[in-house]
């Protein structure tokens, strides 16, 4: 049994606040309901099709990228498209209408639903129920899930609590420069695979703001550790991608990639839940004296060890492969505007007069260029293709019936590179996020049509920290070193989190001071 759990100072649930609320949902009703066309009209793939593997499971399949395949499906059906459910699934919706997802949000009440992948709810609450105690932000709704998001977020997305850690990341991001510049071969470029070694930073980083620790995987001798949990985050987000979105009879039979599927879950709990017991028992030795300066993990021991340790896990799990896939996506598009690079570099020695100079909470507000360009990689080049959704109410979205409880999925990646909602859709051009901006200026686009960390309520709660990790990498990496991309466009692989197919091989000389 996990040492957490023996350990745990009485039931998680007397830490909670209680919350009276009766319905997450509005009871209005729509005024265009009555003359809207019934939900079975909206346009989609028939279910035959679907069990054939035709659209849903053939067309992900095909060579061309993810948006190349979702704008056949908007081109074969129009902005909202009916998804039938096969296997056990329910009919869903996929939108590519910002107007939609305003409409959903601002409908979504104080407790909003999203799917989860039904694999995870599985594994946590059914395979290891006694380990998770419905506990979470990944598989909890409702009044479960508001309980649990209002003892974390105080502690996650206080400004104060994220400037903790920006000088313990800018020394792993200085450590992780100088090995970048040691992988480099005669033609400055760096190995095949640099991927690896991106994910490895994610995960130091992440070992640093989720358990307050240094894990050591940038290391050589720890090499072996850090490609195990890589690759297992990794296997996680593909299996999970073959069960909850291809075609699976997983429901019905248990097939050997479910099989598997709960292996890699198992092995990663294992490994967190090993991090967690050396944290607290690093914190029993040596206790903080003040509050402020207490960590993440630190505060929400002192609240309840299960919501610490479900927290913990989930920021272990989710924050490795994602910020990796952004982090890549923001490389590439500066290797490939070297005017983007070489302005972002001007604005960093405003406040890095060397390469060496210390990066502080205080100089690192006045970077609106380093953000802008991060913004734009984003919105090109994104770690997933949407957001999703469940209806609060029923609604009218397009002139069609949607009742409430429907699953909508905001294809926000196929909108985000069309020219309709963004002028020069397809260029990285970071100044149209820049106050000032005459042309293109993001003044005019929807304001629902970019969220890369969702919105409302349920908007991703490690955002500060996502931000932060890739601010210090991408200050330090573009004051050391100017860098570019010779080897093609980027091959993305269809999964949960958007993954690079590529050989990282980017080309990286040193900047004068």
């Amino acid at each position: 049994m996990l040492r957490i759990l023996k350990r745990s100072s009485g039931c998680a649930a007397s830490s909670f606040r209680f919350y009276s609320a009766q319905s997450a949902a509005s009871t209005a009703v729509d005024p265009e309901w009555a003359n809207a066309l019934p939900f079975e009209k909206i346009p989609g793939p028939p279910k035959a099709a679907l069990m054939a593997g035709m659209i849903y499971g053939g067309l992900f399949t095909q060579e061309g990228t993810l948006v190349d395949q979702l704008q056949t499906i908007r081109k074969t059906y129009g902005d909202l498209v009916r998804v039938p459910g096969v296997f056990g699934r329910p009919t869903r919706l996929l939108s590519f209408s910002p107007d939609d997802c305003e409409r959903v949000f601002r409908t979504e009440g104080q407790w909003p639903m999203r799917a989860s992948l039904e694999t995870f709810t599985y594994y946590r609450k059914e395979l290891r129920k006694d380990v998770f105690k419905d506990m979470g932000l990944v598989t909890e709704h409702g009044e479960d899930w508001h309980k649990f998001r209002t003892i974390v977020n105080p502690v996650l997305m206080q400004p104060k609590t994220v400037n903790l850690y920006v000088d313990k990341l800018d020394e792993v991001a200085r450590e992780f420069i100088g090995i970048m510049g040691s992988l480099r071969d005669e033609k400055s470029e760096l190995p095949g695979n640099f991927n690896q070694w991106i994910n490895r930073l994610a995960m130091e980083m992440m070992g640093v703001l989720a358990l307050d620790t240094r894990l050591g995987v940038l290391s050589a001798d720890k090499a072996g550790e850090a490609e195990k949990l890589v690759g297992l985050v990794r296997d996680l987000f593909q299996l999970s991608f073959e069960l909850d979105v291809q075609p699976s009879i997983w429901k019905y039979v248990k097939t050997p990639t479910f099989h598997r599927l709960m292996a890699v879950f198992d092995e990663i709990t294992q490994i967190i839940s090993a991090k967690i017991d050396e944290s607290i028992i690093r914190y029993e030795k040596n206790p903080s004296v003040h509050s402020d300066t207490m960590s993440v993990l630190e505060k929400l021991l002192k609240i309840d060890r299960q919501v610490a340790f479900v927290m913990v896990f989930d920021m272990m799990q989710a924050g490795i492969d994602t910020t990796s896939a952004a982090t890549t996506g923001i490389l590439f598009s500066l290797a490939t505007n070297l005017d983007k690079q070489n302005k972002l570099r001007e604005e960093l020695r405003t406040i890095m007069p060397t390469k060496d100079s210390p990066l502080t909470t205080e100089n690192m507000r006045n970077l609106p260029y380093l953000r802008a360009c991060i913004k734009e990689s984003l919105r090109l080049v994104p770690a997933i293709v949407g957001n999703a959704r469940n209806t609060g109410q029923d609604l009218v979205l397009q002139g069609y019936q949607v009742h409430k409880g429907t699953e909508l999925m905001i294809s926000s990646v196929v909108l985000n590179q069309d020219d309709r909602h963004f002028e020069r859709a397809k260029e990285y051009i970071p100044e149209r996020w820049l106050r000032g901006n005459e042309s293109p200026n993001v003044k005019d686009v929807h304001p629902f049509q970019f969220l890369p960390f969702g919105f409302g309520p349920r908007a991703c709660v490690g955002r500060r920290l996502a931000m932060m990790e890739m601010e210090i990498f991408i200050a330090r990496v573009t004051r050391q070193f100017e860098y570019r991309w010779n080897h093609g466009p980027l091959r993305i692989r269809n999964s949960i989190v958007n993954t690079v197919e590529n050989e990282l091989r980017f080309e990286m000389k040193d900047v004068e001071d």
